[in-house]
């Protein structure tokens, strides 16, 4: 009963018309879900959508029960809602919720960009993603449950602050994964900081610990994708990064994300049959979906072959010389 009255929800708030639920229905739903929560439940900005919360509820609630998790707050994201809003803005489609505190936050996340292949096209745009997969090497996002692990902390290279070379280090929050997403860490699926530094030249800097035998480290520009795309990881903004960081190092949490392969089939069947998919009690973001057409899920016993056939046409490059800074 509580799953159809949060579809019925969804439904509601995808078609902007009202629901009238019996009182047994709005009832349960109450109980399920706290009073101060609820007003964060909806398709809105900044909201989330009742099949996200729902699932990302039991996912925690469950793992808590097992003693497989004991971190209090949870993390889940819509991978179905655009990167951006229509004036630019960064859109928040990542969550966190720590409910022994009644708090709630939502923030801007990326998704997996995909590849454009010879035998298979399953690139993402921009601002709405169309293909998702679990096959290594896709990088595209995989829906499902996740539970977070330990983080890593790598160099990357130096960049020009206020005239001085500084360092730039990213950490990467590891994920584990279960079913169609325990290929997690295969993948090297997790999340970090949405920022990458693109290497241009060597740079001088032989007292550097991270100096070559010749004393040189990489120099080039920090670049920002915030909400932007990535390789299949989740990433935030500086701000968002921090703060998820330090709510999971040594005390891991469960992470959902939405659309899992079922739900993807299910919306994409919705529309090959010219059915609304919200009127089939199925949720995918109205304005993505309106986007992209039909959503496609890749299994990786379909994709991996067609990656992997890929990899080995490529020729061989000659290892990576930077030059030398001017």
């Amino acid at each position: 009963m509580i799953l159809n009255s949060l579809r019925h929800a969804a439904v509601a708030a995808t078609l902007g018309v009202l629901v009238i639920t019996a009182p047994s229905q709005a009832s349960a739903l109450s109980s399920a879900i706290p009073a101060w929560l609820q007003k964060h439940v909806g398709t809105g900005h900044g909201q989330i959508a009742p099949i996200v919360l729902e699932r990302a509820r039991a996912l925690h609630q469950d793992k808590v029960r097992t003693g497989a998790v004991r971190n209090p707050c949870y993390l889940a994201m819509d991978a179905t809602r655009p990167s951006t809003l229509s004036d630019g803005s960064a859109n928040k489609r990542f969550y966190v919720v720590c409910e022994a505190t009644k708090s709630f936050k939502a923030m801007s996340s990326g998704y997996g960009n995909g590849r454009k292949l010879r035998r298979a096209n399953f690139a993402n745009g921009r601002r709405c993603a169309r293909n998702f997969s679990n096959a290594e090497g896709s990088k595209l996002t995989a829906g499902g449950s996740y539970i977070t692990a330990e983080t890593r902390t790598s160099f990357k290279g130096y960049y020009s602050a206020s005239g001085v070379a500084k360092p730039f280090h990213r950490t990467f929050l590891l994920f584990d994964g279960e079913g169609e997403t325990s290929n997690a860490r295969e993948r090297a699926i997790g999340g970090h900081r949405a920022m990458f530094l693109k290497w241009q030249c060597r740079l001088k800097d032989p007292k550097s610990r991270y100096a070559d035998d010749e004393g040189y480290v990489p120099y080039g520009r920090l670049v920002d994708y915030t909400s932007g795309r990535s390789n299949g990881c989740t990433t935030w903004s500086r701000s968002a990064s921090k703060e998820i960081l330090a709510l999971v190092e040594k005390k891991p949490t469960t992470l959902y994300i939405y659309p899992e392969s079922r739900d993807i089939n299910a919306v994409a069947n919705s529309v090959k049959r010219g059915q609304s998919p919200a009127k089939a009690g199925l949720y995918w973001n109205a304005a993505c979906l309106r986007s992209i057409g039909t959503p496609k899920f890749w299994p990786k016993q379909t994709l991996q072959p067609i990656i992997n056939e890929w990899r080995q046409s490529l020729p061989k490059q000659p290892d990576l010389k930077l030059p030398i800074c001017k």
